[in-house]
């Protein structure tokens, strides 16, 4: 069947069905009565009492009458809808009466669907309304169904108006009819039930509860600007997201509260933290810096903060499921595409500033890899010095080894030291130079987890799986020099060629073997990498990949879009694969790279704007020598 015989068949069948109910409405003696009874509604002439009885007369007929004058109120915005409402509820009670309402409704949205689908534009001149939010700006997507329900909460905006405009757009017909059926039913209950108490109810409570709807469509309409104006933030800032454009929120402390008790629940009985502030009432607007060593700074840093409001840059990619980027933006967050040039988060890290706020970045970009502080982009030197305000500096120290990158739970026994300082203040981000405010950073900053924990030989760490995971960052056995060959079970590291390593309470190895922390370890197989490097001219690392991308659902965070074969080399990353169904090859040039991403155990990943290529090698514990090998080639500028 065509699209243009569906159309005429389905013109048909509504004029069929409408002309069926004014038959019904009119024919035999009574027709004339039918009649009578719905120009008496109109001009006001009937009462109460009058009017249930003769509509109980009519039986169908009755109920047909407030179906056939409800599809009207939507077919023609000349005829009131409360009138009507008020007649059901009266005559037929609570939901009887909406039911009758609802039926004419739901047949009068549908007909408005057809004649705009069969007569499209020319209908304009008909519903043509100004709104304050213009539906048409969201299209198909999600945020449109949200835009429609609100739509039908604002007085003095007609079914019909919201109901053709929602037609021009992509919206699938059932999806139309669900949104605009459950979008009415608040407004027909009301007036349903006003009716319903009207005749139920002592007279001075009808009135009373009539006043006071009243008084809330006046106090609605006095502040209508206002509320339309929040509704249209808060609808734009929806869309944004839904669009991949996430904007900076400004928000109430309290609204920490409820990730605050659930993070402290998770660290109960596992991290005693110990809070320091030697700064007292930080000034707005600043930049507050943290280092980086485990992915729960985050809850260290919001804990000194909280009172503050403050706004954190977090990495794209958790933004790409929806769910989670509602509850991230909630709380004042705002995503960052790592080592590469990002418009959007620039933009928000000036809107924070312009807005008096305060705004807290971990400028290394990853968490530590062994428990030593890695490096910070130039970049963000020169992005302090341009702002020209305080910056303060949280030092964490202990957070490592809570919850090392590779491990798999947080340590029982763990201490981690949090301390707020004035690390420049505005007067100092005028007059030092973007070298000299380096100097400052990186001094604070500075960490190295096992000096701290020589320093304090109390602590031990509590856990029957103290080793668990550290494959994926310790890839090179140092005695059959192989790599990939290790497992953990337990507290030992093991390879298949004999070697066994065991750590204490204190991350070391017991007997210095084969060296005495792990950092010395992850160091030396740094070092075999740099020395590969410098004596073969054409090295490259290559392994099988799939390739992942953001979801186009929001629903979770990754979706597989192909698969291929990934090399990096001194001319950069290249993948050769499949990308959606097509075959591609992709490059980024050394240049353009300041360093990979890496998970544990899990992929290697590059941003390109807010695209993420998020890589998976068949040897999932290779990921960290991806990492390695880009931050050697990237020091050499390529050649060593």
């Amino acid at each position: 069947m065509t699209k243009r015989r569906y159309k005429v068949l389905s013109v048909m069948l509504f004029l069929g069905v409408l002309a069926l109910l004014v038959w019904l409405l009119l024919y035999g003696e009574k027709g004339q009565e039918n009649i009578q009874i719905i120009k008496d509604i109109f001009n006001g002439k009937v009462e109460r009492d009058n009017i249930q009885d003769r509509l109980h007369d009519l039986g169908v007929r009755g109920y047909l009458i407030i179906v056939v004058l409800s599809m009207l109120q939507v077919l023609m915005m000349v005829v009131p809808a409360e009138p009507i409402q008020v007649l059901s509820g009266l005559s037929f009670g609570v939901w009887s009466g909406l039911l009758c309402c609802m039926c004419g409704v739901v047949i009068g949205i549908a007909f408005i669907y057809v004649l705009q689908k069969f007569f499209g534009k020319k209908l304009e001149i008909y519903f043509d309304q100004k709104l304050d939010i213009d539906i048409r700006e969201y299209g198909n997507s999600k945020i449109l169904t949200l835009v429609v329900l609100i739509l039908y909460l604002l007085p003095a905006v007609p079914y019909g108006v919201i109901c053709f405009i929602c037609a021009t757009t992509k919206m699938k017909f059932h999806r139309y009819m669900i949104v605009n059926t459950i979008g009415a039913i608040p407004s027909e209950l009301i007036g349903v039930a006003l009716g319903h108490m009207t005749l139920n109810s002592n007279w001075i409570l009808s009135v009373a509860v009539v006043v006071l709807i009243v008084i809330a469509l006046i106090v609605v309409m006095s502040k209508r600007e206002y509320l339309v104006a929040k509704i249209n933030a808060y609808i734009k800032h929806r869309a944004d997201m839904h669009n991949g454009k996430f904007g900076v929120r400004s928000y109430s402390r309290h609204k920490l509260t409820l990730p605050y008790l659930i993070s402290r629940a998770c660290l109960f009985g596992k991290v005693k933290c110990i809070y320091k502030n030697n700064v007292g009432e930080i000034e707005h607007p600043s930049i507050v810096l943290c280092n980086h060593g485990a992915f729960i700074d985050f809850v260290y840093a919001g804990t000194i903060l909280k009172k503050h409001s403050p706004n954190f840059i977090v990495a794209r990619l958790y933004f790409y499921k929806t769910l989670l980027a509602r509850v991230l933006s909630a709380v004042g967050c705002f995503p960052k595409s790592m080592f590469t040039l990002d418009i959007e988060s620039a933009k928000n890290c000036v809107k924070v500033l312009r807005n008096n706020g305060v705004l807290a970045m971990m400028p290394e970009a990853r968490l530590s890899t062994a428990g030593k502080f890695e490096d910070i982009q130039p970049q963000t030197y020169a992005f302090l010095k341009k702002c020209g305000v305080p910056v303060y500096s949280i030092k964490l120290e202990g957070d490592y080894f809570a919850k090392p990158k590779w491990a798999d739970k947080i340590r029982r026994g763990s201490v981690v030291y949090a301390t707020l300082d004035t690390l420049l203040t505005k007067e100092d981000t005028e007059r030092l130079s973007a070298e000299e405010i380096a100097g400052r950073v990186e001094e604070r900053l500075y960490y190295n987890e096992y000096d701290w924990l020589a320093s304090h030989p109390e602590i031990k760490y509590k856990s029957k799986t103290l080793a668990v995971g550290l494959e994926n960052i310790l890839t090179l056995c140092p005695v059959c020099k192989k790599r990939y060959s290790l497992s953990t079970n337990g507290n030992q590291i093991t390879c298949s060629c004999g070697m066994q390593a065991t750590l204490d309470d204190r991350y070391a190895f017991v007997g210095g073997k084969p060296f005495g922390n792990i950092l010395e370890w992850y160091e030396y197989q740094f070092d075999q990498y740099r020395r590969e490097i410098r004596e073969n001219a054409d090295f490259s690392i290559s392994s099988h990949v799939t390739l992942h991308h953001a979801s186009t659902d929001g629903k979770k965070l990754l979706r597989q879009a192909g698969d291929g074969i990934c090399t990096l080399s001194r001319e950069g990353l290249s993948y050769k694969g499949t990308e959606d169904g097509e075959v591609i090859e992709k490059t980024f040039p050394l240049d353009n790279i300041y360093m990979l991403l890496f998970g544990a155990g899990e992929d290697f990943e590059i941003y390109e704007g807010k695209k993420i290529w998020y890589f998976r090698p068949d040897v999932l514990s290779s990921s960290v020598d991806w990492y390695i090998i880009s931050k050697i080639l990237k020091e050499s500028g390529g050649s060593l």
